[in-house]
Parts: structure tokens; sequence; C-alpha cells
């Protein structure tokens, strides 16, 4: 029992370095280690997880907001917005199975992604110091909070593309805003749950400091990756974290007609992943005037 507890530890200090380096993967990480590391029955994980992810972005907000990396008005109007909605969705969702709401949400995450490594040619124009139109912001986070609340996760999932795509930020502007958000919101959508599910608090207080810990590393690791590589590889992190929630929803007996098992979309996300990021870096260095 201790060394899945020192395991599951280990696993939410990279919680919070993709929370830090990214603003998003933290409840699509922690819930599977909280289900298959800790033990935990499905809905007190992604009860324990909007807790963890909550205490975790608010802390990793620091060092974003030190580097100048946070748009406050943006990201309080977008999370106030996001607690309503993921208030209602996290009551909302003690009455809609589970893997309806996974498997949708896991598609949701793949269309996103793509969305992410095109890219927009507007983003060249981003508003690197300006806020977002309120009633887009409002809009957009009603809708982001729904889905929050309601499977606990997917809040830097579709922040960060909202912000960075529809709204124009830079991407690691949208990172430490997204933080912001995923706060708010989660502590709102946790407020839904605690109203039908019992958490283990000495367990989420262990697992929040070891992702805390995190955190506060990945933030510092943001200021240091160029934009480009950034994008592309939340949105291959995305895609991978979305076959992997797919993957969760097979029914047992398609597992054992597949003999190899996770590799089967493991091996191509890793080496899709690996092509991307070679890609980007050649065409940098093509790119990079020579002296």
């Amino acid at each position: 029992m201790s060394a899945m507890l020192a395991l599951t530890l280990a696993a939410a200090v990279l919680v919070g370095l993709a929370l830090g380096v990214l603003g998003g993967g933290g409840s699509i990480l922690t819930v599977p280690i909280l289900v298959f590391l800790a033990g935990l029955e499905a809905k007190a994980a992604i009860a324990m997880s909007l807790f963890v992810v909550g205490v975790t972005s608010a802390a990793g907000v620091i060092s974003h907001a030190r580097a100048g990396r946070v748009r406050w008005r943006t990201g309080l109007v977008f999370g106030a917005a996001g607690m309503a909605g993921a208030y209602g969705g996290g009551r909302l969702a003690q009455f809609i199975p589970g893997t309806w709401l996974l498997v949708g949400f896991a598609l949701m995450m793949i269309a996103t992604a793509v969305a992410m490594i095109r890219g927009r040619r507007t983003n060249t124009h981003a508003t690197t110091h300006g806020e977002l139109p309120v009633g887009r912001v409002i809009a957009e986070g009603v809708a982001v909070g729904a889905v929050t609340g309601l499977v606990g996760a997917g809040g830097g999932f579709l922040v960060v593309p909202a912000l960075a795509l529809l709204g124009g930020l830079p991407m690691s502007v949208a990172v430490g805003t997204s933080l912001v958000v995923i706060a708010m919101k989660s502590f709102a959508g946790l407020a839904g749950y605690l109203a039908t599910v019992h958490i283990d608090w000495t367990l989420a207080l262990a697992v929040t400091a070891a992702a805390v810990a995190g955190s506060l590393l990945g933030g510092r690791l943001t200021g240091r990756i160029p934009e480009h590589l950034l994008r592309k590889g939340f949105g291959w992190f995305v895609i991978v974290m979305g076959g992997f929630v797919l993957a969760q929803q097979m029914p047992v007996s398609m597992w054992h007609a597949i003999a190899a098992g996770p590799a089967i979309w493991i091996t191509p996300a890793v080496a899709a992943l690996v092509i991307s990021v070679t890609g980007v870096v050649r065409r940098r260095k093509q790119r990079s005037p020579r002296h």
C-alpha cells in the first residue's frame, strides 16, 4: 500500500508539471491516477481531482503572474462564468453515465488538439497586452465550465485553445491566464460533487502537495519554451490523452481481442509527437538567419 501511495505521489508531481507548462492536463491525468493507482471509485476520483487541480492551479498562477503572463480581467471574468457552468455540470453529472461523458469529452479533446496543431494565421496579430471582449469571455466561460463540472476535466484543454485561438492571446499568456480560470472552475465543480460524493481528505492533501511542487517547476519552464513549439506540444499532448481516455472506455472483450494492448495507440502517438517536434525544430533552424 505504501508503494502504491509513493507511486501515486510521484505521478502527482507530473500532473503539476503538466499544469505549469501547458495550462492543462491536470484532471485528465489525475483521474486515471486516482482510479488505477489509488483505487478510488470513478466519481470520487473526479471530485478529488477537482480539489487537487484547483489548489495546484492557484499555486501555479504565482510564477506566471510574476513573469507577466496572466491577463487578470479576462481570467477572472472567464472563471466567474465558468464557475456557474461548472457547478451546474457537477450537479448534473450524477444523472449521466460516466462512459458517455468521457467518450464525448475525448472526441472533443482530439478535435481541439487538431485546431491547436494547425493554428490560425490571425495569431500573428495576437493581442499580447489587451483583454478579451467581456461578452465572448462569459459565453465561452459558461460552456467550458459546464464540461469541466460534468467530467472533472477539460479546464485547460478547452480554456487554453479558447484564449489562444479565439482570443488571440500568445500561448504562454493563455497558459498563465488559464490557471486562474481552472482554479475557479475546479472549486465550483467540487462544490457540486460534494453534495453526493465523499472525499478522503488525507489522500487529497498529500496528492495536492506533490502536484503543487510540480506546478511551481512547470511555471518556471514555460517562459523558456518557444511559442510555436509550446502550441504544437500542447496539441499532441492532448491527442495522446484523448486516445488514452477513449482506450479506457473500450469494453473488456475488445481489449482481449487486442494482443498489443495499449501499445497499439501509444506507439503511434509517441512517434507522431517525436516527428512533429523534430519538424518544428528543423523549420525554426531553416528560417533563422545565418551569420
